[in-house]
């Protein structure tokens, strides 16, 4: 791939309007980066039935307090973008690159210096107002220090990546913040879900207590077999493992939320029940595809491929001659006093340059690295592209199918309790035996624990939605 210019660069990733472009608009024969991603988000039956109605750049825009509608969660996220510690290494990285870029950017002016001298030395050719056989000579002088005259432009070139390296920083930390808010909620919302999860366990565990202990009492009296007893306690024994297994996972859960909050969160902002309305319900029926291009991730991408062309630039110039400027001008007097009143004024000038005539491929070597970086930076921005896609594509795939799945895992929830209900009776009245009854409990179970999952899945969703298509862009800040 050729060598493009930094403006052909910016157009290269800048001017697609769509991800249904194969490349960008460049120059004549530069080569154009492949961005194999459909025009539009995929078309099937996962996608037919999402219900949304709100425009994508829009929900992106959102800001992450306003779509987080429970208060505890916008409390526990607030938090965590105050204390996280991936945060503050993320901002930190942020103004080292930011310092760098003053650094590199110095070098495009020229370096001011001052300097002074006093010598003081016995002198066989004579005495001075100081005394017979010594001379006192002081001088100061100001100038250009070593400034490279950047007509090739290295330093242009190297300040510029430094630039874009710096941008892409930010664009890393924009990304970090972004994800944080997800993580932060997803963590929050499974905690949730456990605890009802938990709940469901302890309460199931007093019904299935009750069947065994039941079953325990027709088994004395001679009505019951061994057989439904042992059915009955492994029942209830499920039930206690539950429990122990649930009890955990809350634990874990709220130390994950910890961690991520980077504090305890006080017990005041945990979640006591999963809720169907913790977020916005305006979520996009359809993706406009250039609204993945704003994603910090994507935008980092791009200032790193721009950088990766600078350095390009630069490596080029470094075959053609260096060219630094000296410059100072100053006084000399053989007194102090006289130093800035009877002095002699002098001036200097000097010019380097360094020409490379033969450095064993030394240079030729720098510029194929730094081609087969800026190589490696496309196909990086184009997978970056492609992985923004299929994220929202997934997403809005488990979108269009979550309501149906709901509805049908109610429907199902509903039919098992009065399954349940009804094979109770006709055991009490002795038309059906018990193993019906224990396995309409069981069944019972089993799809309250499936309805929680859908619950879940379906807020975890709309998070992982607002996630991929860069929520938030516009509220970046802490």
């Amino acid at each position: 791939m050729k060598h493009f210019p930094k403006n052909h660069a910016r157009k290269l990733l800048l001017a697609t309007a769509s991800l249904a472009l194969a490349g960008c608009n460049m120059a004549p024969n530069h080569v154009r980066p492949q961005l194999p991603v459909p025009a539009e988000t995929p078309d099937g039956p996962a996608y037919q039935n999402g219900g949304g109605t709100g425009d994508a750049a829009v929900l992106a825009d959102t800001a992450w307090n306003d779509f987080f509608t429970e208060p505890r969660l916008r409390g526990v996220i607030s938090t965590a973008l105050t204390n996280n510690r991936d945060l503050r290494l993320a901002l930190a990285n942020v103004e080292q690159a930011r310092a760098q870029y003053r650094v590199q950017r110095a070098d495009i002016f020229p370096s001011l210096g001052a300097t002074g001298s006093a010598t003081w030395q016995d002198s066989p050719l004579g005495g001075t107002a100081a005394g017979a056989g010594r001379a006192d000579i002081y001088s100061v002088s100001a100038g250009i220090t070593s400034w490279e005259i950047d007509l090739f432009g290295r330093v242009r070139n190297m300040t510029t990546a430094a630039q874009e390296e710096f941008f892409a920083v930010e664009e890393n930390r924009k990304a970090t913040q972004i994800a944080l808010v997800a993580e932060t909620a997803t963590a929050w919302l499974t905690m949730a879900a456990d605890q009802d999860r938990l709940a469901l366990a302890r309460k199931t565990e007093v019904a299935f207590r009750q069947t065994l202990e039941l079953t325990q009492a027709r088994f004395r009296t001679g009505i019951a077999s061994e057989l439904e007893v042992r059915q009955a306690g492994t029942s209830h024994d499920r039930a206690l493992s539950d429990i122990a297994s649930l009890t955990t996972l809350v634990a874990q859960d709220q130390n994950a939320l910890n961690l991520l909050a980077g504090t305890t969160v006080p017990a005041t902002l945990l979640p006591e029940s999963l809720v169907d309305d913790a977020t916005l319900d305006r979520l996009p029926g359809e993706l406009a595809s250039d609204v993945l291009l704003r994603r910090p991730d994507i935008t980092a991408a791009e200032h790193r491929l721009i950088a990766a062309n600078a350095n390009i630039g630069a490596a080029r110039a470094n075959f053609f001659p260096r060219i630094s400027l000296t410059a100072a001008l100053g006084t000399l007097s053989m007194g102090l006093s006289n130093l800035f009143v009877n002095a002699n004024d002098n001036w200097t000038v000097s010019s380097t340059a360094t020409v490379p005539i033969f450095d064993f491929g030394r240079n030729k070597g720098n510029l194929r690295y730094a081609e087969a970086t800026r190589d490696a930076m496309v196909a990086q921005y184009e997978k970056t592209v492609q992985t923004a896609f299929r994220e929202v594509a997934d997403a809005l795939a488990r979108r269009g199918t979550i309501e149906d799945q709901l509805s049908a895992q109610r429907s199902l929830k509903d039919n098992a309790s009065v399954a349940y209900r009804l094979s109770d009776a006709r055991f009490r009245a002795g038309v059906d035996g018990f193993l019906t009854t224990l396995d309409s409990q069981r069944a019972l179970y089993a799809a309250e624990q499936e309805l929680m999952g859908a619950r879940l899945i379906r807020q975890t969703n709309a998070v992982e939605l607002y996630r991929a298509l860069g929520g938030g862009l516009n509220d970046t800040t802490r």
